[in-house]
């Protein structure tokens, strides 16, 4: 296992904008703030979604696609520094006017309503490759 204490740095709050892309939102506020490191927690609706499940087998993703209003009954992820760059891991439970539910990792999606709530950390995190899952995880 690798692990690390981690320090606050600041606690933010954040309406997402209708008709953004919900985890462009959220790199957006890690921008804002200049957080290379955060956890967040995340509900609302989007009017579609595109979420990922990492088939361990063949190691990659497939889709799943959404074009219908969803409810967003869980999104959970954090930031880091991927090649550079703020990457927000985002996980969602989203559910439909039915009731069920689906989840994976949050690919995209068009917001229709999101509160945030993000807690950014001192020391920034970075993702490089790991050979054993063939993905990038945090170093």
């Amino acid at each position: 296992m690798n692990y690390r204490a981690v320090e606050p740095a600041g606690e933010y709050v954040a309406r997402l904008e209708t008709g953004a892309d919900w985890r462009a939102e959220i790199e957006a506020l890690a921008t804002e703030v200049e957080a290379d490191a955060a956890w967040f927690t995340a509900l609302g609706a989007v009017r579609d979604a595109e979420l990922w499940f990492y088939d361990q087998r063949d190691r990659e993703y497939a889709p799943i696609e959404f074009d219908e209003p969803l409810e967003v009954a869980s999104c959970v992820g954090n930031v880091s520094l991927l090649e550079d760059e703020r990457f927000a891991h985002t996980h969602a439970v989203l559910s439909d006017d039915e009731g069920r539910t689906y989840a994976g990792h949050l690919e995209s999606a068009t917001v229709w309503a999101g509160e945030l709530h993000m807690r950014v950390f001192e020391a920034p995190l970075e993702r490089r490759h790991d050979d054993a899952t063939d993905l990038d995880l945090w170093l």
